[in-house]
């Protein structure tokens, strides 16, 4: 029986880890922010989640260097306690282009941040868990569409993630460990700008059934719900919030 609620969410200085956080924040848990760089953007966070009653702290991380991902368990381990739930959410994009412009840095940089940080961390949460709990990986309809001539490297990455998010939940269906994906598309956050395009919701509006972007709040509630008990039995599965698409 989970008592405590404390969770880890990868990359949540900005974007839809930020919106998560937060929401957490406001539902009980504990909330590890974990970021990399920007040290006053996590902070921000935790303050609005302290704002709104809840408790937070601030904890940078390469998740995609184990060291780094063990110390971060074990140090919110001595903090609060067992981390009972975990938000695979960290995800890197570089400038849009062919697959014959993108360097095997590139690629290697992503797959490391985008897939291995799932790895690391899931791993890190498993050998942890006593009572059970859940976990999110936070995927994209990329790697639905291949996203060809823009991000083939993120996309596949994002490939990975799910095959990762199904064998992990089959693994682990026997121990109370849930593991869900949410696939997200055309979200209104800065990751646009990292592939040199701030205004590419907008452009694509018009593609989307539903004729807009989402927020970063939308990606958020659908993780929030796939962490708590409302979603007890839902293993191995996957939220599409790309308005149709």
């Amino acid at each position: 029986q989970i008592v405590g609620k404390v969770v880890i969410v990868t990359g949540a200085s900005r974007g839809i880890g930020a919106a998560t956080a937060k929401l957490l924040g406001s539902n009980d848990y504990k909330v590890c922010v974990n970021y990399l760089s920007d040290k006053n953007a996590a902070d921000r966070v935790c303050a609005s989640i302290a704002d709104n009653g809840g408790v937070a702290f601030a904890h940078e991380a390469d998740v995609s260097d184990e060291a780094q991902v063990l110390d971060m368990f074990e140090y919110v381990r001595e903090q609060w306690d067992e981390v009972t739930h975990l938000v695979n959410n960290v995800g890197v994009l570089f400038t849009k282009t062919e697959l014959i412009n993108v360097s095997a840095e590139r690629f290697t940089k992503v797959l490391n941040t985008n897939v291995l940080s799932a790895f690391l961390c899931s791993k890190a949460f498993v050998k942890q868990s006593v009572a059970g709990g859940a976990i999110v990986n936070v995927s994209s309809i990329a790697s639905r569409t291949g996203a060809p001539f823009e991000y083939v490297d993120y996309a596949t990455s994002k490939g990975a993630m799910d095959s990762f998010t199904k064998g992990l939940s089959l693994e682990l269906a026997t121990k109370n460990i849930r593991v869900n994906s949410v696939r997200p598309g055309f979200i209104k956050t800065d990751i646009h700008a990292d592939g040199g395009e701030p205004g590419r919701v907008e452009r694509l509006s018009s593609q989307i059934p539903m004729q807009r972007g989402g927020t970063a709040d939308e990606v958020a509630q659908a993780i929030a719900w796939l962490l708590s008990p409302q979603s007890s039995y839902v293993t191995g599965s996957f939220i599409d919030l790309a308005g149709g698409k």
